[in-house]
């Protein structure tokens, strides 16, 4: 274990954002032509991400929301303000090897690598395929496993005989589906003490989400943050404000159990807007418990407006909030927004509005 941390150490500062000036490697500046005039242009990673990385739109929008959170942790940073630095990165990913996809895939896990030193990368990526003997393949599951590393840096000190390897094989004898998400996502799980991790297992299972659910992870997520006690008094808050029964409660876990970690005064709102303003009943919450999880400010009160001026106007047959709610952005701007540019003009630039805040909402008019 000592000697693993020591070979992965230098790769873990190496791919750390640093707030240092950035160097550019002189072999990935051959590679690139960055003295066009829109260089000079303002620098958008959003955009960046789907034209050099061939990230979905949708995706690349939260990747670099990701990437602004990380950000704001690091004391005395800089965002990326150019796409010099961004394409020497990918120059030299590309470099050892790694396709677009590889690429694409280390990027969103970990957006923030794009404005490292590529000075300082360089030779450690190479002697990983030159002296390490490390496939393209490897290097890209190796690039994703810093990434997991860096989230727990208590995987690097746990013990592997005596921590690592018995969870991994509990969740397997569990029947866990997902182990790699599971543990990705929730790297800590590892590190716990294995008669612990049963218990989170057997909390997670008794919430009625079967271990080879693909929901499961999510379950574990949320229990391990939280003791039996607050567990079940979210459980009796819904039973409460829903007026549902422990069995229906128990079905909408199993949809999403994600929705045990907002706190009431979230969920309230929520609540509170879907039956009072969306005129929802109750029990539709409760058999479309993915409500709850959806951003009240970003999307549910957003998409309401549209749904209710669409319907005024005539465009809109009878559709529900949550067809419209469960819709990806860039389909619902599609469906909803685009096609009615020319029969509602402004529609477009209030939801953008509307989506900054339920306050200027409930000012704009289309």
């Amino acid at each position: 274990m000592l000697r693993l941390r020591n070979s992965l150490l230098p790769l873990l500062r190496a791919a750390s954002p640093l707030p240092s000036p950035i160097h550019i490697h002189p072999c990935a500046c051959r590679l690139l032509s960055t003295s066009t005039p829109a260089a000079t242009a303002a620098f958008s990673l959003e955009d960046y991400l789907v034209a050099a990385c061939g990230i979905a739109p949708a995706q690349a929008r939260e990747v670099s929301k990701k990437a602004l959170h990380q950000l704001s942790k690091i004391t005395h940073s800089r965002f990326i303000s150019a796409a010099s630095n961004p394409d020497a990165i990918i120059a030299l990913l590309s470099g050892v090897g790694l396709s677009r996809a590889d690429i694409a895939a280390v990027v969103s896990a970990n957006p923030l690598l794009l404005r490292a030193s590529v000075k300082r990368i360089s030779p450690r990526l190479l002697a990983l395929r030159d002296r390490a003997g490390l496939s393209t393949p490897q290097i890209a599951r190796f690039l994703l496993v810093l990434v997991v590393l860096k989230r727990n840096d208590r995987l690097m000190t746990a013990s592997l005989e005596r921590l690592i390897k018995p969870n991994i094989a509990l969740l397997r004898q569990w029947g866990v589906r997902d182990i790699v998400q599971l543990c990705s996502n929730n790297a800590w799980v590892l590190t716990f003490n294995p008669e612990r991790v049963k218990e989170f297992l057997l909390r997670a299972e008794q919430l009625g989400v079967p271990p080879t659910s693909r929901m499961f992870r999510h379950a574990v997520a949320v229990i391990t943050g939280k003791p039996k006690e607050k567990v079940a008094a979210k459980l009796e808050f819904f039973k409460r404000t829903l007026g549902c029964s422990e069995s229906e409660v128990s079905t909408a876990m199993c949809k999403v159990p994600a929705i045990l970690g907002l706190s009431d005064e979230i969920l309230l709102r929520k609540i509170d807007f879907l039956v009072n303003e969306a005129a929802m009943e109750p029990r539709h919450i409760v058999e479309r418990p993915v409500l709850l999880a959806y951003s009240l400010e970003k999307r549910l009160v957003p998409r309401h407006y549209v749904m209710k001026v669409l319907r005024e106007k005539g465009l809109l047959s009878k559709m529900s909030l949550y067809t419209l709610a469960k819709l990806g952005e860039e389909t619902f701007k599609l469906r909803f927004i685009d096609c009615h540019k020319d029969s509602v003009p402004g529609l477009a630039d209030a939801y953008a509005t509307a989506c900054t805040g339920y306050c200027l909402l409930q000012n704009s008019a289309v």
